[in-house]
């Protein structure tokens, strides 16, 4: 009878007290083990897509080599337009960072984190000008931790675009 009662002791308390290691120690640090929660940047040309479902691609037809989940519509503004709408655009986003932007690539990098378990996704984002003075856009979202994501990489993506729709007029549809 008393090695039972170790064995339910044990059961509730070493679950307990990994989950309070957790959050002593801190998800952000926890997930630094697997690497720099800023993955650096992508190339959409040369792009390959990982293996794991976990990521999202929306890129404009012939822009990326990889194949695309989602495709961006076409904005009746400049590049440099559209990547201002953009940044007010993903302004209310919850726990996203800026970490890097390109001027010469039109691109911005960024990287978000979930709210409960702070897991880090690296956002890459290119500002693409198109004829007559009209531009699209093309999102590389990836996780860092883990082998699936629920659909959360395309669901950012499409969310993305959707407000960016809001705010910059779409003249073609994908």
């Amino acid at each position: 009878m008393r090695a039972r009662s170790v064995a339910v002791v044990a059961l509730v308390t070493i679950p307990i007290a990994i989950i309070a290691a957790f959050f002593i120690v801190g998800p952000e640090r926890l997930w630094s083990l697997a690497g720099p929660a800023d993955q650096g940047p992508v190339d959409f040309e040369t792009l390959s897509r990982r293996e794991t479902p976990n990521d999202a691609l929306a890129c404009p037809l012939g822009a990326c080599k990889a194949r695309s989940d989602i495709k961006p519509p076409v904005f009746a503004v400049s590049a440099h337009e559209l990547r201002k709408a953009f940044r007010t655009a993903v302004a209310s986003e919850p726990n996203l960072e800026l970490v890097d932007v390109d001027e010469n690539k039109l691109s911005a990098r960024y990287v978000q984190r979930s709210a409960f378990w702070r897991f880090p996704d690296t956002i890459e984002v290119r500002f693409v000008d198109v004829e007559d003075g009209r531009s699209t856009i093309a999102i590389y979202s990836r996780s860092l931790v883990g082998r699936g994501d629920l659909g959360v990489n395309k669901a950012r993506v499409q969310r993305w675009i959707d407000k960016l729709a809001k705010l910059a007029p779409v003249v073609q549809i994908a």
